[in-house]
């Protein structure tokens, strides 16, 4: 191949250039200062980011241009699409090194772009909030248990509570993301480019680029109570920071705690609501964390037919054989979300994980309470991965009584 030609989509533009991309200056304290991210495929010369919209998604997308049930050069009609409730700005969203994986102004880009988009810009939202109410049987059985109260507002009789929930994409600051992990931004850049066979050409070819879309699962939050308490000092918060299972949460599969803890961390959040504070269930796509499904079910086999059978000294050295590490979901850039919203304090967390709480507190997030699962929640079947986290140290909160430490240590030691 001639030296000269370059491998990627996006030239760089020429000195002088009129059509040259908008400057994104990220952190800033306006959206007009801060400028749009674009990354849509109809105006090359207006993209100023690298990669493209929604996610995991863009490959359907392109599979049905390629097929021609989708017009490549369709724009989104945002009309009436704006957020059902408010969010924002907060004082986070301008300190700098707060939030380097998220648009914080990704829900409200048809208000303060309106200018831009109205003279022709392809500028796409990266949030969406909404309405609606969810329903589960563990909270009708937490209400005939008597752990829950119906009020009539966010908690009916038969069930139904009422939230509001946003969809978030993720955007990656590469300068802001290198800093959080402590290397180069041109190591970053260079492995995401190896890493992902070359996907994306412009990870090592414009380092002007600055803004990363990456093909990978955003998150879900879903509020109870009045989110336009958040930000303020004397909001009590309750939280629950959930990580896909989807064999636990959605089919009930009862290897491990996700779908029972995550059913107990909406109680809590109902309860603070109901107490006029504000309940937030954070739903991240790393399924298998972020090993993925394929990884989670073939370790399921290894742990499984194991001789002995499955055991807990054993649960975290199955995970490291198929994989190569127990764990890919780097929490350090889980706390973005809480600065998007303007939390600076959870009185009421509901996880028992030392990482996600490590890397809540490293950004200056005050956690008062951590709330663990109740024991009677555990489904026999995981107890092995309770035991197993429980041995190596993994809950630094959880203190056993002296017959829980005698049942743990008994099932880690097992031969």
């Amino acid at each position: 191949m001639p030296s000269h030609i370059v491998l990627t989509s996006h030239p760089a533009p020429r000195p002088g250039d009129e059509a040259a991309a908008p400057a994104i200056r990220w952190g800033a304290a306006t959206a007009a200062e801060r400028g749009p991210v674009i990354a849509s495929l109809t105006d090359a010369a207006q993209r100023n980011a690298i990669g493209t919209h929604a996610g995991a998604y863009a490959v359907y997308r392109a599979l049905a241009v390629a097929a021609g049930s989708l017009k490549r050069e369709h724009r989104p009609d945002l009309t009436d699409t704006a957020p059902a409730a408010d969010i924002g700005p907060h004082a986070q969203w301008a300190e700098p090194g707060r939030i380097v994986s998220l648009d914080p102004w990704g829900h409200l880009v048809a208000d303060v772009f309106a200018g831009r988009i109205a003279a022709g810009a392809d500028i796409r939202p990266t949030i969406a909030v909404t309405r609606a109410h969810i329903n589960m049987p563990e909270l009708r059985q937490a209400i005939e248990a008597g752990r829950l109260t119906p009020d009539g507002d966010i908690l009916d009789a038969s069930g139904d509570v009422k939230v509001t929930k946003a969809a978030v994409d993720p955007v990656w600051w590469l300068p802001g993301i290198a800093e959080r992990f402590g290397i180069k931004e041109s190591a970053l850049r260079r492995g995401l480019f190896e890493q992902t066979g070359g996907m994306f050409p412009e990870l090592v070819t414009r380092p002007d680029l600055k803004v990363f879309l990456p093909p990978i699962g955003g998150m879900t939050l879903y509020f109870f109570g009045d989110v336009a308490r958040l930000g303020r000092p004397d909001t009590r918060v309750a939280c629950r920071l959930h990580d896909e299972c989807n064999g636990s949460d959605v089919f009930g599969s009862d290897i491990c705690t996700c779908r029972p803890y995550l059913a107990h961390g909406i109680e809590v959040c109902i309860e603070m609501a109901q107490q006029g504070g504000v309940g937030l269930v954070v739903y991240n796509r790393k399924e298998g964390r972020a090993l993925g499904e394929v990884t989670k079910f073939l370790v399921y086999n290894a742990r499984k037919r194991q001789p002995g059978g499955d055991r807990a000294a054993t649960y975290f050295q199955r995970t490291e054989c198929v994989a190569g590490v127990q764990d890919m979901r780097f929490q350090e850039l889980m706390p973005d979300v809480f600065h998007w919203l303007g939390i600076r304090r959870i009185d009421r967390w509901a996880s028992m994980s030392d990482m996600k709480h490590g890397a809540l507190t490293a950004q200056g997030i005050e956690v008062v309470e951590r709330v663990p699962i109740p024991d009677e929640l555990i489904p026999a079947d995981a107890r092995v991965e309770m035991d197993a986290k429980k041995a190596a140290g993994y809950f630094s909160t959880w203190v056993p009584d002296a017959a829980e430490l005698a049942v743990a240590k008994g099932r880690a030691l097992e031969a």
